[in-house]
């Protein structure tokens, strides 16, 4: 299978584009490419026509546009699909951007920005009375530093509406159905004509009677009182992979809203924010922290036990004459990447304490360390003892 086209390089705008001259790019290659006025290469005009809607519809949503920029298309490897770890129906982490339903008349798309299509004057009737998919969800979620190193799966509960139950979604009574609207005839539009100077004038609006839908309910269903959905509060499972980084967004496919007419449901917007941590600080896909030794430890070098995120204890044998700040590395003791297979280091910085209190024998030994030192600290280049 032949792989996507950048989004950006679809559209012929930089990476930095502003929503404006994305619209811009969008409405030029959205004329030049609909089948409408490609009749002579429709099937080819057609894949052009879908590949410049796809690239817009997420470029043009701030939220989808920042997942593509720090994703791409394919979404963070091995969280994309049902063959991943995390995979199965609405997999988590799957930024697959091609998942938008079937474009049906293309040119009810192109007449929702351009007032109608080519050679047909066709209206956006067939978009307002058909399937249509349920609005996204949006939540925020706080972990801690080691489940962000680790990963974890939390149950959490959202608030949204589902299809009823009792009605099936249709929002009539059970044992009746809806019926076209009378008004639009089911279009949901209706045909306003007025005479002008220059002559007769006709406006299209939504009909104030199906309010666009164009059905009417006569016996409404009893639970849902007609809308067809019914508010819910469900517990559901997502899967924080490990290496996720503060303020990343996790999509559960299908877990948002429900969609109207038979449309598919909308997704759920998982915001993780990391709780700050008192030993540990993250540094991209770097662990920092600090460790306190003993002047001993620092003089003479010694065998460290340095604690782990995950829990571990790492062996470290730093050298004699250690000074304060010293920075040392653990290879690959650090986070994951999300999105590739490579780990970071864990880094920690000694920090030389200084005893407060001796003992007599200490004090003792230290004094006498001191007169073997000249009691002065050892100098290289001319300066304040020099």
């Amino acid at each position: 299978m032949a792989s996507k086209r950048d989004y950006y390089e679809v559209l012929g705008v930089s990476k930095n584009a502003t929503d404006d001259e994305l619209k811009k790019a969008y409405r030029k290659l959205a004329k030049k490419y609909h089948p409408d006025a490609n009749p002579d290469n429709k099937a080819n005009a057609e894949a052009k026509f879908k590949e410049v809607n796809e690239a817009y519809e997420n470029l043009s949503d701030p939220q989808k546009r920042r997942m593509y920029d720090q994703f791409g298309h394919d979404g963070p490897q091995g969280f994309g699909g049902a063959g991943g770890p995390f995979g199965g129906q609405g997999g988590y982490y799957s930024y697959s951007s091609s998942d938008f339903g079937d474009f049906g008349d293309l040119g009810d798309i192109f007449s929702s920005f351009f007032g109608g299509g080519f050679g047909g004057g066709r209206t956006s009737s067939r978009r307002q009375t058909g399937p249509r998919k349920g609005a996204d969800l949006n939540l925020g979620i706080e972990i801690t530093f080691e489940q962000a190193f680790l990963g974890v799966e939390k149950e959490i509960i959202i608030t949204r509406n589902e299809s009823c139950d009792t009605c099936h979604g249709s929002g009539a009574k059970p044992g009746t159905s809806k019926m076209e609207c009378t008004m639009c005839h089911g279009t949901g539009q209706v045909t306003q004509v007025q005479n002008t100077i220059l002559g007769q004038m006709q406006t299209k609006r939504t009909c104030t009677v199906c309010h666009g839908t164009g059905e009417i309910i006569k016996e409404p269903c009893e639970r849902c009182q007609g809308k067809g959905t019914v508010r819910k509060q469900p517990k559901i499972k997502v899967k924080i992979p490990a290496g996720i980084d503060d303020n990343q967004t996790v999509v559960l496919r299908g877990e948002g809203e429900s969609g109207e007419k038979g449309g598919p449901q909308g997704d759920l917007y998982i915001t993780v924010k990391i709780k700050r941590h008192s030993i540990y600080t993250r540094k991209g896909n770097q662990v920092w922290c600090e460790v306190p030794i003993t002047i001993t430890q620092a003089t003479l070098g010694a065998e460290l036990e340095i604690p782990m995120v995950d829990g571990t204890k790492e062996k470290y044998k730093i050298p004699d004459g250690t000074q304060t700040g010293t920075k040392f590395t653990i290879r690959n003791k650090g986070f994951k990447s999300v999105n590739t297979s490579n780990i970071g280091d864990f880094i920690f910085t000694v920090t030389v304490q200084t005893p407060k209190r001796l003992t007599k024998e200490q004090r003792e030994l230290l004094m006498q360390l001191a007169k073997t030192m000249n009691e002065q600290p050892p100098v290289k280049k001319r300066g304040l003892f020099g």
